[in-house]
């Protein structure tokens, strides 16, 4: 009976261990964005979109592991479809950040531009958050942290809302090159999508929290 017990006992460990490398992940490619905005050499921008791109493939592979494990263990510390969620969520984040400093330095962009700036800064904050969230996940004891983080996520997506529209708005009155303007706009365009992948990610974990918490 010990050893059918501990057959069926579900590998939480696994899946936690996996959630919170992926969340490390993504924290890292925000941190290494604001780099990105910050740096006005181009050669030492690639360098650093270098760096996000192997942190990149390395969250693919931690996606794949999740759904490995996924469908190797008959019993999960919690619903199979959060999991795929909670997996996929993490994986577009770091997907949107690491397009977003790619396309920087694709079309030669000057970073100094005060829309990407404020816009990555939220990238950094929100991922912050994320990983913070996901951190509690494996006790769920600490649930204000949880549910704090979750709301600091929704208000910075609404932040990165109204700086989109006010950097567009800016970028028409002040950018007299058109191909600029699609170029920058194309930018914010994907750096305010990441705010949403992160508040998709928050969306996981809210219900993840009010099930099982």
């Amino acid at each position: 009976m010990n050893i059918f017990a501990k057959f069926l006992a579900p590998k939480n460990k696994v899946f936690y261990e996996l959630f919170e490398k992926s969340a490390d992940n993504v924290k890292q490619m925000g941190a290494l964005l604001f780099q990105v905005v910050q740096e006005p050499d181009f050669d030492k921008r690639q360098s650093l979109i270098s760096k996000m791109e192997d942190v990149e493939h390395a969250n693919d592979e931690l996606t794949h592991n999740l759904f490995t494990e996924l469908g190797r263990n008959f019993i999960t510390p919690f619903d199979r479809e959060d999991i795929h969620y909670l997996a996929s969520a993490l994986d577009d984040v770091a997907d949107f950040v690491f397009a977003s400093a790619k396309k920087i330095n694709f079309y030669r962009v000057n970073p100094n531009d005060i829309g990407l700036h404020k816009l990555a800064e939220i990238v950094v904050q929100s991922t912050g958050e994320v990983r913070k969230a996901v951190g509690e996940l494996r006790n769920m004891k600490n649930m204000r942290v949880i549910t704090d983080s979750l709301v600091k996520i929704n208000s910075l997506e609404n932040e990165a809302d109204d700086i989109f529209d006010m950097s567009i708005e800016r970028l028409f009155d002040t950018e007299p090159d058109a191909k600029e303007v699609i170029k920058k706009r194309e930018i914010y365009q994907v750096l305010e999508s990441a705010t949403d992948k992160c508040e998709d990610a928050a969306n996981v974990i809210e219900s993840i929290i009010v099930k099982y918490a």
